[in-house]
């Protein structure tokens, strides 16, 4: 069949048109190729990220799959022999391509992924380096079964694609940065709110949530006691458990101040009601408190002292969007219940409790909760009912 690869470097030049994301890019790109005339068998991209917890991810396609399979790695996978003896290390390393004619008995097996490509069949496999603008390298590698491996003609038709996907490449990389990183400091709906435009001080709207906020006590004496980096360890544990509860259980972390850390649980008027809401909300607290049971556990192994905390629950309404100044600005809530949610929270240290909830919430859930009386909260008018969990 003859090779016609044109229409497929136009089709990457002009942005892989009818393909968003990029496992959409790389299953059309496989279609396209096979049409084109190549005889591909496997298609593997590989790329580097920036994201706290995520090395790479690599994008796999197989004949006959309609689907492209995506895997993500953590850092962890550098210091192994499965990255180190693995082609897409060398890539990575030289900037160079590797080809190995697998079908030819005194083809070099020198990657560890060889001897299972010759056992599945594959002849013949081509790793390329995909050289972004700004020095970075990925990869990527087309295989074959084909008897002899791929033709001059087929192999000079995978290398006219190589720049367009390199460009290519590096678009959607850049966009998936932008997504990880807002997500990271953000947290996925202010980071999706900001993607998509709403960046100047002062947008945002009205909405209704559970407010959470959530303290570490005895802060002080803990930093004065250790080191800086045995702190920042110690905080780490914490924030995992509380913070992670909340990103667990649906909620969003907007700000860590200090050892303290603001959240929300939105109401999605159209899809949940305020009883759904405050029971997400108050699951998540008490996924929060059983994550610190077990960490306080674990300190009481190792001869440490127990970590002490709040948390409060509010309901109500807040201005979400962004507030500062015009050169730094983070995107938040404000308004009367997000000041008193951490007003709330401050009193569970005077009740002797860990979880206290206030009655805008209590009164969308059923169960038992024990009233705790009302309150004077400091900076608000009137007296609030508090609650804690029942038996």
């Amino acid at each position: 069949m003859e090779t016609d690869i044109e229409p497929v470097v136009d089709w990457l030049t002009a942005g892989a048109p009818g393909a968003p994301l990029s496992q959409d890019i790389l299953l059309r790109l496989a279609e396209k190729m096979l049409a084109a005339g190549v005889p591909i068998e496997r298609v593997a991209v590989f790329v580097t990220t920036l994201h706290p917890n995520v090395m790479g991810r690599g994008f796999f396609w197989r004949r006959g799959w309609e689907e492209v399979e995506v895997n993500e790695a953590d850092y962890d996978l550098l210091n192994t022999n499965l990255y180190s003896a693995s082609p897409v290390f060398g890539v990575f390393k030289s900037g160079k391509s590797v080809r190995r004619l697998i079908c030819d008995p005194d083809c070099p097996m020198d990657y560890n992924n060889l001897q299972d490509l010759r056992d599945e069949g594959i002849t013949d496999y081509y790793m390329f380096p995909l050289k972004f603008t700004d020095g970075l390298i990925n990869a990527a590698s087309f295989a074959t079964r084909q008897p002899g491996g791929f033709t001059d003609d087929e192999m000079a038709a995978i290398k006219r694609i190589e720049a367009p996907l390199t460009l290519l490449a590096e678009v959607m990389a850049v966009r998936r940065v932008s997504v990880n990183i807002l997500n990271a400091y953000l947290g996925h709906q202010s980071g999706a709110k900001v993607l998509a435009g709403n960046i100047k001080r002062g947008d945002g709207e009205d909405i209704h949530a559970v407010i959470w906020f959530c303290d570490l006590r005895g802060s002080t004496p803990l930093a004065d006691s250790m080191s800086r980096a045995d702190f920042l360890a110690l905080l780490n544990d914490y924030f995992e458990c509380l913070a992670g509860a909340v990103l667990d259980g649906g909620g969003e972390v907007l700000r860590y101040i200090g050892d303290a850390a603001l959240a929300i649980f939105p109401v999605n008027k159209e899809t949940q009601n305020m009883t759904e809401i405050c029971e997400q909300a108050v699951a998540a607290a008490n996924d929060a408190v059983q994550r610190m049971e077990d960490l306080n556990k674990k300190r009481a192994v190792e001869g440490k002292d127990s970590l002490g905390y709040g948390i409060g629950l509010h309901l109500g309404d807040v201005m979400y969007g962004n507030i500062g100044t015009p050169e730094r600005i983070e995107f938040s809530v404000i308004g009367a219940a997000a000041n008193e949610a951490a007003r709330i929270e401050g009193k569970t240290k005077d009740l002797g409790v860990n979880f206290v909830i206030s009655e805008d919430v209590a009164r969308h859930l059923s169960g038992k909760w024990i009233s705790q009386g009302k309150h004077a909260l400091r900076g608000v008018g009137a007296e609030m009912e508090l609650f804690t969990p029942g038996d």
